[in-house]
């Protein structure tokens, strides 16, 4: 039996799904589940910084990962305090050390990412000067088992849908799955945590269902997590700056198959994909349950 995740998703928090009457494809009367979406405005010492459509869940690790993954927090830096007002739906980040947000905030690139995701500042700063981990290994039986961990999680996806999942695992055992409308987000709120908790990256495998993008990669590879793995596809200058960086990029990763387009070397091939079981499709069927109890 896996053991339980450090944190996971709570698909009955009913702050975070809604039900819904509408029609079927029939034209028969139907209930279902829809994920609740809202803004949150993230503040930095007292600066508003952004603000963020978000379902609302872990706002301090997102605000955290945020401002880790944009440049506007070094790893280094100390957070003094996060304060959050769920009623004002604001969440304000202290550190000790002042920053150079204003500079940041200057410099603005729209990015690829759900949810109309805005990166600011050089999206490239420092990106040449991060070494990712030369000894890390992939072995295929713990990416299958991963999945196959990953692919019975109870999860909001297979409440309501609209949403984006990531997993942060060791070996074949995934530690951490956060969710979110965009999947940047999520990428953030695991950062956050990763921040938090001193958690160090290098024996780390990231896991997104999104687009294996420049945008993800980058983040990623800020994180110095050195292997990223995607059941979606990939953009050609995600690859380039993978291959750049010397990050395994593995994408297309659903059931037995997987392509993988950079940092081949680290893995290593222990298991026949014969032997591999099929992928329950039921799993990323959205709306999964509503689909059942109408069949």
């Amino acid at each position: 039996m896996t053991a339980p995740l450090l944190v996971q998703p709570d698909p009955s928090d009913p702050r975070l799904t809604r039900r819904v009457t509408g029609l079927d494809h029939t034209g028969q009367a139907v209930e279902t589940s829809v994920t609740v979406e809202a803004p949150l405005t993230l503040y930095l010492n007292g600066q508003e910084i952004v603000t963020m459509m978000t379902i609302g869940d872990r706002p301090a690790d997102l605000a955290i990962g945020y401002l880790l993954n944009q440049g506007m927090l070094a790893p280094g830096d100390t957070v003094t305090a996060v304060d959050y007002d769920e009623d004002l739906a604001v969440v304000v980040v202290r550190t000790a050390q002042k920053t150079d947000f204003e500079q940041k905030l200057r410099k603005r690139t729209q990015t690829s990412g759900c949810a109309q995701g805005t990166a600011f500042g050089d999206l490239m700063e420092g990106f040449a000067d991060v070494r990712l981990a030369p000894d890390a290994v992939l072995r295929t039986s713990w990416l299958y088992g991963m999945l196959r961990a990953i692919n019975t999680l109870p999860t909001l996806y297979l409440e309501a849908g609209a949403i984006h999942g990531c997993a942060l695992c060791r070996q074949d055992a995934p530690l951490v799955y956060m969710e979110d409308v965009g999947r940047h987000n999520a990428v953030d709120k695991i950062a956050g945590w990763m921040f938090t908790t001193k958690t160090s990256p290098e024996d780390k495998i990231f896991y997104t269902t999104g687009r294996l993008t420049s945008e993800m990669v980058i983040k990623a590879v800020r994180m110095r997590i050195p292997i990223l793995i995607s059941r979606s596809g990939f953009t050609a200058w995600a690859v380039d700056l993978a291959r750049e960086a010397n990050l395994t990029l593995v994408g297309r990763c659903k059931g037995k198959r997987f392509v993988a387009l950079a940092g081949e070397s680290r893995i290593v091939f222990d298991t026949d994909p014969d032997a591999v079981p099929p992928e329950d499709a039921r799993h990323w069927r959205r709306n999964s349950r509503d689909a059942e109890a109408a069949s």
